[in-house]
């Protein structure tokens, strides 16, 4: 199976989010087919076959999520991270600041959901591959 570590080597060559993608096709080859990132430190559990799964430690002081969810707001923060305009702690503090909670990640359909406090869908992506 595979290790925190191997995922964090692989995290390491995501400087936007348009390397995204990338990233997502190599921790697929290592094995992980799904995870779950939350946003007040950035702590994630990945998931692999037959029940495996690892967490990673946090990776910054925890943000203060809003309590009430700005959808708009989030999706337009996204897309400026997605073409490669803030960093992955940016958008981290940008998800908290609009009331997300957490992304979840399906390798295997291929889509990345995003959940404010009370577990609701906020948005679901199709991961480009």
């Amino acid at each position: 199976m595979f290790t925190v570590q191997q995922i964090e080597l692989a995290h390491e060559k995501v400087k936007t989010g348009a390397d995204f993608p990338k990233y997502i096709q190599d921790i697929k080859e290592l094995g992980v087919i799904a995870f779950e990132t939350f946003v007040k430190d950035s702590h994630t559990q990945y998931f692999g076959e037959n029940n495996f799964s690892i967490n990673s430690h946090p990776q910054y002081e925890e943000l203060y999520i809003a309590e009430i969810t700005d959808a708009h707001k989030f999706m337009a923060q996204l897309k400026l991270h997605q073409q490669g305009k803030a960093d992955y702690f940016t958008f981290c503090k940008d998800c908290a600041e609009a009331g997300i909670e957490k992304w979840k990640v399906d390798l295997n359909q291929m889509t990345c959901t995003y959940y404010d406090q009370s577990d609701h869908e906020i948005l679901v992506e199709e991961i480009p591959n």
